[in-house]
């Protein structure tokens, strides 16, 4: 770490957020002006929109993934968590992933610890429930969907066999509607390698609490995305909720009972617990409770923004809704670090602090190979509305463009292309979970039973 006596600044987070507000103050800052120090627990941050496309294989893993060392050079990074802010001290506790906690001063502070999946004490979720926020999760989900094709395809039984070919995923967002989406879609291109599988042996189901779809896109193109889902096979039941799923056995509160291996949860995020322990003023749902200029309230040091914090929308309220607040999507992030670090460093000089103000542009979804819905604000009233192929290619024209890095651009676009060309790759490298299981099977010593059991050789 750095021992200057420079003024530092600490961003807890290296997410989207956090990420997008170093590189901006780095980039605003003078020579020698300040010390940024960015905390995570991992050295990289996830661009999550493309998650349910590197499940499918459409996208390689390592190119959703940004390197926080290569896009800050100018800056510390240090792999840990911060585990409690002294407000009174302004100094914050790190704990590293190896080694005793240490303490690190700071002078400005922002908070971008993110958001995390949102679950209920649901029996047997914890131990069978797949998330899907991070890029280890979807390479996890991809590997365990393609393991049980080849379970299905090489077993006789017939209970195993349906398990196996049974897939949950609860939540009807963004998240879980791409994913079921993306993962259907491969597995369909994956059954024709599999001479015992067919898609109608597979059996995909989507549960959400609420009574529709994609609610983001609005009631009509969520309604379309709900009956696309369905001609492809996937039953879809909305107002209902899964009440346990102990070992694989899924109940759902209307009635329907399957066993299933495979259980994905998307039903929604909530921000960091870790923000309970800062000291910091909370909204009633946990979040960081900033003003419009997203200075955290109470304070003249620290800021907050992205899905950890409750930001005014001030479009919505000169609309007329008093209480509006602005979603926690990829679309407000982006604009919300530019305007947070901006005004970190405008903070830094004393000078006066700027509103974030942005006016929704709409939302694009993909629902697997080809297919999607886009909703594009054209104005404060009109809409344009689009579905199928064209929603398709605007999903991954705006999310191919808003990824980090021209590094990253590049070697999205590059997947794709080669995709075009290319055949979907449908290998499970499962043995990724545990790959020091062979070796250790072969290097292990061989207990006094077994030995005894070894047939002797016979004496010459």
């Amino acid at each position: 770490m750095s021992t200057t006596e420079r003024p530092r600044i600490l961003v807890v987070g290296g997410g989207y957020v956090g990420m997008y507000a170093a590189r901006r103050i780095l980039k605003k800052m003078r020579y020698g002006e300040a010390t940024v120090t960015v905390v995570d627990p991992r050295s990289y941050m996830t661009y999550q929109p493309f998650l349910p496309e590197a499940a499918a294989g459409s996208i390689s893993p390592r190119h959703v993934v940004v390197p926080l060392r290569r896009v800050l050079p100018k800056a510390e990074v240090l792999t840990g968590r911060v585990t409690s802010i002294d407000q009174d001290r302004k100094v914050a506790t790190v704990s590293p992933l190896v080694g005793e906690s240490y303490e690190v001063p700071f002078d400005y502070l922002v908070i971008a610890l993110g958001a995390v999946s949102r679950t209920f004490p649901i029996p047997g979720l914890a131990e069978n429930g797949i998330g899907m926020k991070t890029v280890e999760e979807a390479i996890g989900l991809r590997n365990h969907v393609l393991a049980q094709l080849d379970k299905a395809d090489s077993t006789n039984d017939e209970e195993v066999r349906r398990r196996a070919l049974t897939f949950v995923f609860v939540g009807g967002g963004f998240a879980g509607a791409e994913t079921i989406g993306e993962v259907e879609d491969m597995a369909r291109d994956a059954s024709k390698y599999y001479a015992n599988v067919r898609r109608e042996d597979m059996r995909f189901i989507l549960v959400d609490a609420a009574d529709k779809i994609l609610p983001e896109v609005g009631p009509q193109l969520g309604k379309w995305g709900l009956e696309h889902l369905q001609k492809r096979g996937v039953e879809v039941y909305l107002s209902t909720s899964m009440e346990s799923c102990v070992d694989g056995h899924v109940v759902l509160k209307n009635g329907l009972e399957v066993d299933s291996d495979t259980i994905v949860w998307t039903a929604g995020v909530k921000p960091n617990p870790a923000l309970a322990r800062f000291g910091l003023p909370l909204g009633p749902r946990g979040h960081v409770d900033t003003e419009p200029t997203l200075q955290v309230k109470g304070t003249d040091y620290i800021w907050a923004a992205g899905d950890n914090a409750q930001v005014p929308d001030l479009v919505g309220r000169a609309a007329g809704n008093e209480n509006a607040w602005c979603p926690p999507n990829a679309q407000h992030a982006l604009r919300q670090a530019k305007v947070l670090g901006d005004n970190v460093v405008s903070g830094m000089r004393g000078f006066p602090q700027t509103e974030y103000r942005h006016a929704n542009k709409g939302a694009v979804a993909g629902l697997g190979l080809h297919k999607g819905v886009a909703m594009i604000m054209l104005g404060k009233k009109l809409k344009l509305k689009v579905k199928g192929r064209l929603a398709w290619y605007m999903h991954r024209g705006y999310h191919g463009l808003a990824m980090p890095t021209w590094n990253r651009k590049i070697r999205v676009f590059a997947d794709w292309t080669l995709a075009m060309f290319l055949k979907r790759e449908v290998v499970s490298l499962g043995a990724v979970e545990n790959p020091r299981g062979e070796f250790y099977e072969a290097a292990a010593p061989v207990s006094a039973a077994a030995q005894e059991s070894r047939p002797k050789a016979k004496a010459s």
